[in-house]
């Protein structure tokens, strides 16, 4: 039988995305990151592996929100900027 490999934490990225897009998604995303590699060390693959996919979930979330404001952000304010000119 073959030793699994610990599921990857997604700490990283979810950290980036906390700072530069969107904050309550990233600290979700940093939530379930944390719990990855002590559940794993902790033998228990299955949940580790849940743990992963949910901080992978939240920071992709989080980036697509974080993203969409963003581009909401330079289109409202650029329109604003576009009218004072005319």
């Amino acid at each position: 039988m073959s030793e699994q490999v610990c599921p990857k934490t997604w700490m990283a990225e979810s950290i980036l995305v906390t700072v530069f897009c969107c904050l309550p998604f990233g600290i979700a995303g940093i939530v379930f990151a944390s719990k990855v590699s002590s559940l794993y060390a902790a033998g228990n693959y299955e949940a580790a592996l849940q743990a992963s996919k949910d901080a992978g979930k939240w920071t992709k979330i989080g980036f697509i929100v974080g993203l969409v404001v963003i581009v909401l952000y330079l289109l409202v304010y650029g329109a604003a900027f576009f009218s004072m000119l005319n």
